[in-house]
């Protein structure tokens, strides 16, 4: 059973993006009653070159907020910093930023695997 395993992970290879901050933070705008925060994106799938992001509450339902583009082309082996707003009132809503990697139809030559990351935002105690 040891060498199934191992040899699972020899062979299998994981392939995924990366969004970090991990716990991002929400700072504030000079535009009164919206706020902000930075995530950056590095795709290290050289078969994605897009992502969806998305805000989300603790059940995964959809806060409204606001970015330049929600979904971004970002190049193999490259980053993107986006700039997410929200409105103050929805501060205590959000609990993840999530990214989730979209795949062309017409690119998918074997199985594909979207991926998805997500971060959390700490709640104050």
């Amino acid at each position: 059973m040891k060498k199934f395993i191992i040899l699972l992970m020899i062979v299998g290879a994981v392939r995924a993006h990366e969004m970090v901050p991990t716990y991002p933070t929400w700072e504030t705008t000079y535009v009164d009653g919206v706020l902000k925060t930075t995530m950056e994106l590095f795709n290290k799938r050289d078969d994605v070159e897009y992502y969806e992001i998305g805000v989300f509450d603790e059940a995964f339902w959809p806060i409204p907020f606001v970015t330049t583009y929600k979904v971004l082309k970002v190049k193999y082996l490259s980053h993107v910093d986006v700039d997410i707003y929200i409105k103050k009132e929805d501060k205590d809503k959000a609990m993840y930023i999530c990214s989730k990697s979209k795949i062309k139809k017409e690119e998918v030559i074997r199985t594909a695997v979207s991926s998805r990351i997500c971060s959390k935002f700490k709640k104050d105690l």
